[in-house]
């Protein structure tokens, strides 16, 4: 069960901190950690950043949503936290 719920909280949390750091669907929202993040990528990066990086991968599911095959890895990932968490916890 442990599991499941794992799964469920981590598939369903994703979105919501993607928008809570400011990777939204109108784009880096001003302030967030997400232009932070993206000022210090261009910093790196010589001016720009780069396609296909971290901060584009965000702002991708930050604007298009998570896909099927994203949903699936978090879903793993909440899984293998859940029952690490359970296991920890007794």
């Amino acid at each position: 069960m442990e599991y499941v719920v794992g799964a469920a909280v981590t598939v369903v949390a994703a979105p919501l901190a993607l928008s809570a750091a400011g990777f939204t669907a109108g784009g880096i929202a001003a302030g967030s950690i997400g232009a932070k993040l993206m000022a210090m990528c261009a910093a790196a990066g010589g001016g720009g950043v780069p396609a296909g990086g971290l901060v584009a991968g965000l702002q991708s599911a930050g604007a298009a949503g998570i896909g099927l095959v994203g949903k699936a890895a978090l879903a793993s990932l909440g899984a293998l936290i859940g029952g690490r968490l359970f296991k920890f916890k007794n």
